[in-house]
This record gives C-alpha cells, structure tokens and sequence, in this order.
C-alpha cells in the first residue's frame, strides 16, 4: 500500500494531490530560440496526475546555452510558449513549477554563438564532453567572472523569476546542482577564488543566497524550491567535505521558509557510494523532496516515517505519463528507450503509452 505516497499535502503554499513529483529532465525539444514547443505542451499536460511537475532546466538569459536546443524563460515567444505548457497543466488539475538555470562552465561557445563559458574560476569539465551541433567536443576553460558579472547573473534569475510568474507557474526552483554555475560556486572542487565568492564556505555560497533572496523577493520564499547535489561527480564536481557542507548549507536555509529542498542524495557516476540524506535531515527543517533512485515502496517508507516530504521521479516519467496511477494499481512500468532521450520529435517522447481506464 502506497497510501503516504498518494495522500496530498502542501509544499510551502503549494498545495498538491500526492507526493509523486516528476523530476526536471531535460528533453531538448524546443523550436526556435529556445522556445518552448506544443510538443512540451502535450509532454507535460500528459503527466499533470504528478503531485508536481518540477520543469526542465531553463535558461535565464540568452547566451547560456548547455544542451543545444533546451528552453528559455528571456523572450516574450519563450515567456508565451510556457503560458501555454502551465494552461495544460492547470487545466488538467496539476500543478508546475519551473526550474530557473544558468549552464556555466557547461555551456560550449558552439551553442552561444562563440561566447565564452563561464565559472567561478578558470577550470574546465574533463570527465565528459558538450554536445554541440557539430558533434561531441570537448568542454573549454571557462572565463573565470568578475563580481560585476556574477551581479548581473543574479539579476537575470530575478528578472527569469518575473517571467516565469508572468507565464503563469506555481512556483520557481533554482537550479544549484550538478555542476552547473550556483553549485559550481557553491563547492570547493570547481571554486578557487579568492575573493568574496570564493575561499570559505560561507564566501563560496554567497552568489547562491544573494541569488536566491533576489528570487523571494519577486516570488514569496514558500513558493521557491532549491535543487542541490553535494556528491554528484557528475560535470568534474567534487567537494572536500560534501557532509559539512550539506549540514551547513541546510542549516542557513532554514531562515528562509522555502516552499522545499531538493536533493539529489547520490553520485550520478555511482563512485561516491555516500548517501548524502541523512546529513539533509538532520538539519534541515522544513520540506525535503528525495532524489535519485528510489522506488515507490523506498519513497512510501522515507515519507511515511517523516523523513521526506515527497520524492521525485525521473526516468520512470519519461516512460510513463500515467506514473501515478501505474503506482496506485501497482501495475508494471514502461521500458524507456534511452536513444530517445535527447531528439526532436515525438518517438520516445510523447508516444509512451498509458494503460486503459
């Protein structure tokens, strides 16, 4: 029995029917300039029976492109599109917030017409390759930004939150994990400043807290979410004390009343075998959702017990739209098809099938 799992609850002011929540994953379905497609409008309006649909990562501004053709929250075609993906939503009685993101060293100056990548300081991914137009390359050094810089980002998440209320979601997430530009400044392994932004733990995560007030000051706090992975290795990331920081972190966001927080509890290349959850825990107290991995009886357990608020699923909503109700009646899922992950059309997208009323 699934009965925790499938019972409603709030996430901040966001009320939701269960605590399956779809997990941000990045499909690369866009049509021009990053826009959001009708075929994203069908995706997500398909999988509406979530508790919450957490949005894929989505480009704050122009110029920060990782991923080819992912979406942007910076135009008014881009801010117009997504109205259409929250109608879906709404209309069939779910709930979407968007996950705000800016791609840092992992942006190729391929995909941003020539600009350079850029990171807390000059050092470059080395355990994988960007995908650009013209095939895998290999990841550049990026350009180490100065503070007016990093202001400037900051704005821009602000001026994304505004776009994002604009186009009529619940709610906003930052992005601040898997090595992307908060985490990247946030942990030890990629951060070697030595200035305000760099240095002690407190200076490391000084662009993620000036980042995130400016988006509470545009959404209230209990509708902004935080997404984090202290031990993913995934993008060259690693962290000299991944549980200090964990405990530390969780501790200061305690101040802020966010509507959750968001962890990814492992390492996406399975070679750090930790758990980082019961470090979040600990310390933690307001709305955690669990990441990576978890089954529906793990998930029922860890919610049933007070441990989490909610669990998010990725890969099992990719393949299966009606997640939910496969949970509810304990039926078998889909099999995903990995080549399809990444592409342009509807195969492995918006064909998987759902079961008979």
């Amino acid at each position: 029995m699934l009965d925790t799992l499938l019972s409603p609850t709030a996430l901040g002011s966001i009320a939701i029917k269960n605590r399956i929540i779809m997990a941000p994953l990045t499909r690369v379905r866009t049509v021009n300039k990053h826009t959001p497609s009708n075929m994203m409008v069908e995706h997500y309006t398909q999988r509406a029976s979530s508790g919450l649909i957490i949005a894929e990562a989505t480009m704050i501004m122009e110029g920060c492109s990782a991923f080819q053709e992912e979406p942007g929250i910076y135009s008014n075609e881009q801010i117009q599109a997504w109205k259409k993906v929250c109608d879906g939503v709404h209309a069939s009685g779910g709930k979407i917030v968007l996950q705000l993101w800016h791609g840092g060293r992992a942006c190729h100056p391929d995909l941003n017409q020539g600009r350079a990548a850029l990171g807390p300081s000059s050092i470059a991914i080395t355990n994988g390759q960007s995908h650009t137009f013209d095939g895998k390359k290999d990841y550049t050094v990026p350009r180490e930004l100065t503070i007016d810089e990093i202001h400037g980002i900051t704005a821009g998440f602000k001026q994304a939150a505004i776009n994002a209320k604009q186009a009529g979601f619940d709610g906003v997430e930052l992005h601040g994990a898997n090595g992307y530009l908060l985490d990247a400044f946030l942990r030890d392994g990629s951060n070697k400043r030595c200035d305000q932004y760099g240095g002690s733990l407190e200076n490391r995560a000084r662009f993620l807290f000036e980042t995130l007030n400016a988006v509470c000051s545009v959404w209230s706090s209990d509708a902004v979410g935080l997404r984090i992975s202290p031990i993913n290795q995934f993008n060259s990331m690693s962290d000299s004390d991944p549980a200090h920081l964990t405990r530390w972190l969780c501790e200061k966001l305690n101040d802020f009343n966010l509507a959750y927080l968001h962890i990814m509890r492992g390492d996406a290349f399975g070679e750090n075998r930790l758990d980082i959850m019961p470090c979040a825990i600990e310390s933690y107290q307001g709305n955690i959702i669990g990441n990576m991995g978890y089954s529906a009886e793990e998930a029922e357990q860890a919610i049933g017990s007070g441990k989490l608020a909610a669990v998010s699923f990725g890969v099992p909503f990719i393949a299966n739209p009606d997640l939910v109700e496969r949970f509810k009646r304990g039926c078998e899922l889909n099999t995903p098809n990995p080549s399809a992950f990444y592409g342009k059309g509807e195969a492995g997208y918006n064909d998987y099938p759902s079961l008979n009323p």
